[in-house]
């Protein structure tokens, strides 16, 4: 909870439960007393009262909901949402014994979920959780950890950037234990949630739409939660449904999302490059995705061309994905290398079946790899953040000399295989 939710907090009431029987009353109102709340804040009624009740009144610090009587809690739970402010630490309560519906309701936005019939010890240490979120404020992180923002730029379709792009930002989190934002921006067809079996929600089209809405509170309630330590903003905008938008709201999410998170990933389509020059400005850490292909290799130049001139005080990490073993190789690496003028930083090899693993279990590649797979992304992970906090380094190699490199790509290529050995 950052500084406006909290200033926000202090005048509300601290605490508010609707419930549905009277057992769970009983035991709510001696613990609202113990933690210094009124037990009269108890009420029954349920979700449903709790609907009516916050759309004529504030939004208390901790809400206790009982979902007991619903017959769709997750929908009801996202009804609850558009009454209740942002920054309430929402804790539910049911008979639904369903890991599936705990995952969905986590990920929506509620702090947790108890079964029920539960222990007087749950309902405390849950409260408990709740009062640490309240006082401890997230922007302490910020002084140790500066944010860093990444872009990730995939040279060509299916090469594989959107998947290096969601493990980065799940390493970040998980492994460098930073609180980190993964903002999808493929309005129509990203797949940032999907990888990691979230639903998308709409909170990227309507900041599109509604650039001037984007703030504190507006970022708090559209990113969707994957875990602790990463939250999503992705979309699946309809297809018929073309951007219209001046760029104004990436901008905006961009400067948002430093003041929340102490890391931003970006999975950056590489045409937002062409209509939107801006995104990659504040960007410290530009991670190219290609693949050992003539076409990527074509694209890797013109993009590294355009990073330099649009972007130059972004370093570069130019990673080579999916490397097939075994020689099958449409270009040799140390060719790529020759053509691009700089060498491959990191190098994934192909795994088909990790890669559907991942895919079928909704996780990160990273977090289900196999060693030879897992190990690119720490080195990728350390890379990234080490370039971060490095600010004397150049950004892009230079050219070594005047011709058209992708002539010189076209006159390499066109030797025999012996001779270009």
């Amino acid at each position: 909870m950052n500084a406006p939710f909290q200033a926000r907090a202090g005048l509300r009431e601290p605490f508010t439960a609707f419930v549905c029987d009277d057992e769970t009353v009983d035991m709510l109102r001696p613990i609202a007393v113990e933690y210094g709340w009124s037990p009269d804040k108890v009420n029954k009624g349920g979700l449903r009262n709790a609907v009516q009740s916050l759309s004529v009144s504030a939004s208390p610090n901790v809400l206790f909901i009982d979902l007991s009587e619903s017959a769709d809690p997750l929908n009801d739970i996202n009804a609850l949402a558009e009454v209740c402010e942002p920054g309430t630490i929402v804790i539910a309560a049911g008979q639904v014994n369903d890991v599936r519906l705990y995952r969905d309701l986590v990920a929506s936005g509620i702090h947790d979920y108890l079964l029920k019939p539960f222990t007087v010890d749950q309902l405390r240490d849950t409260f408990s959780a709740a009062q640490a979120m309240l006082s401890g404020p997230r922007t302490e992180a910020h002084v140790d950890k500066p944010h860093v923002m990444t872009a990730v730029i995939g040279v060509r379709g299916g090469v594989g950037a959107s998947t290096i792009a969601t493990s980065l930002a799940w390493m970040f989190g998980e492994k460098a234990h930073r609180s980190t934002a993964l903002l999808d921006l493929d309005i129509h067809f990203g797949t940032g949630a999907l990888s990691l079996d979230l639903e998308p929600g709409r909170g990227l089209t309507d900041a599109i739409e509604n650039p001037s809405r984007i703030d504190g509170l507006f970022i708090e309630r559209a990113m969707v939660r994957a875990n602790e330590r990463l939250s999503v903003l992705s979309a699946e905008a309809p297809i018929n449904q073309p951007m219209m938008t001046d760029g104004t709201a990436f901008f905006q999410l961009q400067e948002e999302m430093k003041n929340a998170f102490e890391s931003t990933v970006m999975d950056l389509p590489r045409q937002m490059l062409i209509q939107y020059p801006h995104m990659v400005h504040d960007a410290h850490v530009a991670v190219v995705v290609s693949e050992l292909s003539l076409a990527a290799t074509r694209d890797t130049i013109r993009i590294l061309a355009w990073l330099k001139s649009n972007a130059p005080q972004t370093k570069v990490i130019v990673v080579a994905n999916r490397v097939p073993g075994g020689g099958a190789l449409e270009i040799s690496k140390k060719d790529f290398e020759q053509s691009i003028e700089r060498g491959i930083d990191v190098v994934f090899p192909a795994d088909p079946k990790a890669t559907a693993q991942a895919a079928k279990l909704g996780k990160p590649l990273a977090e289900i790899a196999p060693g030879k797979i897992a190990q690119p992304f720490a080195t990728l992970s350390n890379m990234v953040l080490s370039h971060a906090s490095d600010d004397g380094a150049d950004i892009v190699e230079k050219s070594g000399n005047g011709k058209s490199i992708v002539d010189g790509l076209k006159s390499m290529l066109s030797k025999p295989k012996a001779e270009a050995a």
